[in-house]
């Protein structure tokens, strides 16, 4: 993985997490989502990864985001 990247956010969901993304992909920000729920038990986190200059700006839209 790039050393660029700075974990950000995760979810136990899936379909939050891909919320998120589109969310800062609407806002001009890259994101990548690493799953790592166990497949047969879905147990574990997702995790959203951005670009390390990105990262204040995603945390605001996040926390905007869950405000709402």
């Amino acid at each position: 993985m790039d050393t660029d990247l700075v974990y950000i956010y995760s979810a136990g969901k899936p379909y939050v997490a891909e919320l998120i993304r589109q969310m800062l992909t609407d806002h001009n920000i890259q994101s990548f989502i690493v799953n790592k729920q166990d497949s047969a038990y879905k147990f574990g986190d997702i995790e959203l990864f951005v670009h390390r200059d990105e990262v204040i700006k995603a945390k605001m839209l996040i926390q905007e985001f869950e405000e709402n």
